[in-house]
């Protein structure tokens, strides 16, 4: 058994553990009343980064923040303390280095032997890394109640019960309700009550899984405010992974699901190429789809100023159509005065508005008496029409700001979808209306000649279509300008519609040209008709500068008696009106069998000179132009000729204007170039000393400003000379208004070619061209020579041409001479050189060595 004394001292020792052990463990401090520092352990020296001198001169208020020290708070604590009372918890304390740390302090008073306190005792331990862990996760939590609170969007909290335990702010901004109001509610089924309630529990059950769930519904807020909401619900688990509460935040997206539904619908009719009602009414079907409490009404405004309805299904036709035509104005109901003043027009009380002073007997038997109507705008300012919402009685929902979003996205679309009608107008226009006269063009005249053949048909009634040309409108045209001339088209386009105005149908084709078609009444006769038309068309024209005294050829062709078909019909009458204008200006053609078989055989004319053109058909003939004096080859000419395997000899009188007439003329032009030049090479390379070769070229090839570079091209494959050539031209050519024209013949006479006038004397203007244009020779025409024997005029003529070319120094050939007297004239007269049948008639080119040898005509050289 251990004895007292060694028990008391295994005590002590073991006391004296403890004790040390408390002394590093514990921030140990003692201070006199007053607040000095009068001891202090290592630990709480280190801890408070104090020296050992700082021991008997440190106040205790200097540990203590600046603020706290000087607080009345303090004051009173270290008042207690010396009254005796201790003092726990959790403090804030400086360190000499001016960082801070966190102490769970005991502040404890001792008493000396007569109990009266004479010190204070501080134990404390450092807290300061958990207080820190404790004040980041309050100013975390701070923020985010921050966030919560001040975003726009809405949050709730639910518990597994789905009943709200917490909403923020924002809930309340949106919804109007506040918390109070919303615990043990179910969120879902408070906001989204017209949704079903299978949606619910799906969302709940993904929500137990633990998947997060979303929504996008029409939600409704305490007064009765609707939004398209979008709702995100995200499940919080418990430590055993249980679905504990949800969070759910509510986004309000009225105005882009507005735009997304609405645009989606109304675009996917468009793009149907649906009519422009149809779309309408499509978008007043989803507005009353999002918005049950509404009748949407879509009403256009015409450039004139009236209504006119468009669409609005839920409203009776009968109430609609009494607002068609109706003006706009400032009385004139909502619609009527939104328009007029081109701002958006509320009147919520119909049965006592004077804006519905004209009109609520209309609409108050409907049970409405409030109408909303906003106008439609067109990006100019001009109002396309209406757009307007009837309500059955005022309310806070009517002009809301969900109702205002449906109206805005409503009025976007509307004005797209009437644009793209007008657009839509606007191209069928331009497809099938002539764009300077607004009459149909071929294809919709061709249709509505049709329309009136069947018509004609079941009435059997006949028909005249009427092919109108307009004489001299080219010359007017051209003198008056091209402004004058639209003008003039107009004006007989206009004059055309007053003659068929009564179930006819005008049309205009390219150019100068009409169509008219009219049923004939029975026992009219289409003569009288035709004079009518004629007379009523040809009136005096006053044009901006000038009045003009139209004239027109007219073509007849009758239904049935000239056809059924519509195509064949109006050939018929273009037939018909070509020879009309075959007669002179002013003419009328009826058709007649005779026209289409002349036709036919033109047809198959101009058929068989395209093959012989591509398949060399086609040869030169060439006809000696000769010294009169000598008796020497001066040049030839050389001349087309057609020698067909069926129709024989074609007469160049035929198929050189039928060239003309179907275009081939500028081809057949440059194949007589190249063929001939071809030919004076090659008689040359057989020693046979052609002069020059004469080649004839039409107004077509002379407006060709290429021209120039294709003849210098030709003359050099082979290898000729520009004076081996002469390009004749006749007085038609000079006369042609096309300035590349002239251009060309500038060009021509630069290379050094020469340019031979043909047909010298049966035009009206030719000296005034001879003064300035660069030719250098005339051919007397045949027409004179013809009449030289006989007629003195003829002979004074021949003689002043001469005269004419000589005093400008230009070469003057005589052609068409057939006899031995007018050989005689013309020399006596003083001409040098002429060609005919006199001395040859037109030859192939291997007949000409021939030719040369048999008549004694000596090429030059020879």
């Amino acid at each position: 058994m251990q004895s007292p004394a060694a028990s008391q001292s295994k005590a002590a020792a073991q006391l004296e553990d403890r004790w040390e052990a408390l002394d590093k463990a514990m921030a140990l401090a003692e201070f006199s009343l007053d607040g000095r520092l009068i001891s202090a352990n290592p630990r709480f020296l280190d801890l408070l980064r104090l020296a050992p001198e700082h021991v008997g001169t440190l106040h205790h208020a200097q540990l203590c923040p600046a603020g706290q020290a000087q607080s009345q708070a303090y004051e009173a604590m270290w008042q207690s303390l010396c009254a005796g009372h201790e003092f726990s918890g959790v403090v804030e304390r400086l360190c000499s280095d001016g960082s801070s740390c966190w102490l769970e302090a005991l502040y404890a008073p001792m008493r000396d032997r007569q109990g009266v306190v004479n010190h204070i005792m501080m134990v404390a331990t450092d807290v300061t890394q958990s207080k820190r862990t404790e004040l980041a996760r309050r100013d975390h939590l701070w923020r985010l109640s921050l966030v919560a609170d001040t975003t726009d969007a809405a949050i709730v909290i639910t518990d597994a019960n789905s009943r709200v335990v917490y909403s923020n702010d924002g809930f309340h901004r949106m919804f109007g309700w506040t918390l109070r109001e919303l615990q043990d509610q179910k969120m879902l089924e408070l906001l989204a009550r017209q949704s079903p309630v299978e949606l619910f529990e799906r969302i709940r059950g993904d929500l137990r899984q633990g998947h997060p769930a979303e929504m996008e519904e029409v939600v409704t807020g305490k007064g009765g405010r609707r939004y398209w909401g979008k709702i995100i619900c995200n499940p919080v688990t418990d430590a055993q992974g249980q679905w504990a509460y949800t969070v759910s935040v509510l986004l309000d997206i009225t105005k882009t699901k507005i735009h997304e539904v609405l645009h989606h619908r109304a675009l996917q009719a468009m793009s149907s190429d649906l009519p422009l009602m149809q779309v309408l009414e499509v978008v007043c079907e989803e507005v009353e789809r999002l918005a049950p409490e509404v009748c949407a009404s879509i009403l256009q405004v015409d450039e004139q100023g009236l209504l006119h309805p468009l669409a609005s299904p839920s409203l009776p036709f009968s109430y609609s159509s009494q607002l068609d035509g109706v003006p706009i104005g400032p009385q004139v109901g909502s619609c009527g005065a939104a328009a007029w003043r081109k701002s958006p027009v509320l009147v919520t009380d119909i049965a006592t508005d004077p804006l519905w002073a004209d009109f609520r007997h209309l609409v108050l038997p409907l049970g409405f008496n409030v109408c909303w109507s906003t106008p439609i705008l067109r990006k100019d300012g001009r109002v396309r029409g209406t757009f307007a919402f009837y309500y059955r009685q005022n309310s806070p929902v009517v002009a809301s700001s969900f109702h205002q979003q449906l109206v805005e996205a409503c009025t976007d679309l509307c004005a797209l979808a009437m644009e793209r009608e007008t657009a839509r107008q606007r191209i069928r226009q331009l497809a099938f209306h002539d764009a300077l006269t607004g009459l149909p063009n071929r294809s919709l005249l061709e249709t509505q000649v049709a329309l009136l053949l069947d018509a004609a048909q079941e009435s059997d009634q006949r028909v005249a279509v009427l092919h109108v040309d307009l004489d001299r409108f080219k010359s007017i045209n051209d003198s008056l300008g091209h402004a004058s001339g639209d003008a003039l088209l107009r004006e007989v386009a206009v004059r055309a519609r007053e003659l068929v105005h009564q179930g006819g149908v005008a049309g205009r084709l390219p150019g100068d040209e009409f169509v008219l078609a009219l049923s004939l009444r029975a026992g009219e006769e289409v003569n009288a008709l035709v004079e009518r038309w004629q007379a009523h068309l040809v009136r005096m024209l006053q044009l901006p500068d000038a009045r003009v005294d139209l004239c027109v050829s007219v073509g007849v062709a009758m239904y049935p008696q000239d056809g059924t078909a519509v195509a064949s019909l109006l050939h018929r009458a273009e037939m018909a009106l070509h020879q009309a204008k075959g007669g002179g200006t002013g003419r009328v053609g009826f058709f007649s069998p005779e026209l289409s078989l002349a036709a036919e055989e033109r047809l198959a004319l101009e058929r068989a000179l395209r093959e012989a053109l591509q398949a060399g058909g086609l040869q030169l003939h060439y006809q000696p132009q000769v010294d009169l004096a000598t008796g020497r080859l001066h040049g030839l000419e050389a001349l087309a000729r057609w020698e067909h395997p069926q129709l024989g000899s074609v007469s160049p009188a035929r198929f050189i204007p039928l060239a003309e007439e179907c275009g081939l003329v500028g081809a057949l032009g440059r194949w007589a170039l190249d063929q001939a030049c071809r030919q004076l090479a090659l008689w040359r390379r057989d020693g046979l000393d052609v002069p020059v070769v004469a080649v004839n070229l039409s107004a077509s090839n002379f407006r060709d400003l290429e021209l120039p570079a294709l003849v210098a091209r030709t003359l050099q494959r082979h290898g000729l000379q520009p004076r081996d050539l002469i390009v004749e031209l006749t007085e038609s050519t000079l006369l042609d208004s096309d300035g590349s024209t002239l251009q060309t013949i500038g060009r021509l006479h630069a290379q050094g070619v020469r340019l031979s006038m043909d047909d010298f004397g049966t035009g009206y203007s030719s000296l005034s061209y001879l003064r300035r244009l660069p030719i250098t020779e005339l051919k007397l025409d045949r027409s004179f020579v013809a009449d030289l024997e006989h007629e003195p005029t003829a002979r004074a003529l021949s003689a002043a041409i001469l005269g004419i070319g000589t005093s400008l120094g230009l070469t003057v050939v005589a052609e068409g001479v057939e006899t031995a007297a007018q050989k005689d004239i013309l020399q006596a007269q003083g001409y040098r050189l002429a060609q005919g049948y006199r001395f040859a008639r037109p030859m192939a080119p291997q007949d000409l060595p021939g030719w040369i040898a048999g008549q004694g005509i000596a090429a030059p050289g020879a």
